[in-house]
């Protein structure tokens, strides 16, 4: 208790409190719908917005804590009805460290009608290596929800899903780069919903679409492609992969 007190200074309360209203500010939520939430630092717990109050409302103070099966560890307010799903996603996938869901209307309009949203624009290139990618139907509550985000994006470069009739989940290295990828999923959805009925909409192709992805260093690429994200490279020849997998377990990622 006394580690994670020091774990949860003023500062955090009030940064991820700050972001879940920036939902709000931007668009993306709707009465007290939408939450975000962010990894601890003991890599065991996460901070999470609780059910039932509206933006207006929310103060740092009121922000739970749950472990990694969703159960509440710090908080008086019960946590939102989607901390099962972001607990299983902070479980199976070790990389992501910040976690966001709204129902924002383009993005969730392109949910409604079961459809990706396919890569016809730059931003989209450039900020999600292609295509937003269809999740399942599931029911909210439990961790199928949870399943389906990891499932559709784990060896996917998006990092954002439309999860069927639902809505929008977001990853991120930190809570801010989840929030950065709602707004940005919502722009583009935005754009090429209007698009449509203008024509056929343009899809960019791969080649192009490769050459806005930054070039990474070859240990990160590894390391992704072992944590679920990008695609596996080859590499010179047994030494230099056993010195990269040597690099990567000394940070103590489970390979």
């Amino acid at each position: 208790v006394l580690f994670r007190s020091k774990l949860m200074t003023k500062e955090i309360r009030e940064r991820i409190c700050k972001l879940n209203i920036d939902l709000q500010r931007y668009g993306l939520v709707a009465w007290t719908s939408g939450n975000v939430s962010e990894r601890l630092a003991d890599g065991k717990s996460f901070i999470i917005k609780p059910s039932g109050v509206q933006y207006e409302e929310l103060k740092p103070s009121q922000l739970v804590i749950c472990d990694l099966d969703g159960n509440v560890l710090e908080g008086d307010l019960a946590p939102s009805s989607d901390a099962k799903t972001h607990a299983y996603i902070y479980r199976h996938m070790k990389h992501v460290n910040g976690i966001v869901h709204t129902h924002s209307n383009y993005a969730a309009a392109w949910a409604a009608i079961h459809s990706a949203i396919p890569c016809a624009l730059t931003a989209m290139a450039d900020e999600f290596g292609g295509e937003i990618p269809l999740g399942p139907f599931a029911l909210i509550g439990g961790e199928e929800i949870g399943k389906g985000v990891v499932d559709t994006l784990t060896g996917h470069r998006s990092t954002a899903v439309l999860m069927k009739n639902h809505g929008v989940f977001t990853i991120g290295k930190n809570a801010v780069a989840a929030v950065k990828s709602a707004v940005m999923c919502e722009d583009v959805a935005k754009t090429t919903w209007i698009a449509k009925p203008m024509g056929t909409l343009q899809i960019i192709d791969q080649a192009s679409i490769d050459k806005f992805l930054p070039q990474m260093p070859r240990n990160e690429v590894i390391r992704q492609s072992l944590t679920g994200r990008g695609a596996l490279i080859t590499v010179k020849n047994m030494e230099e992969a056993c010195d990269i997998a040597n690099s990567i377990a000394a940070e103590h990622l489970e390979i």
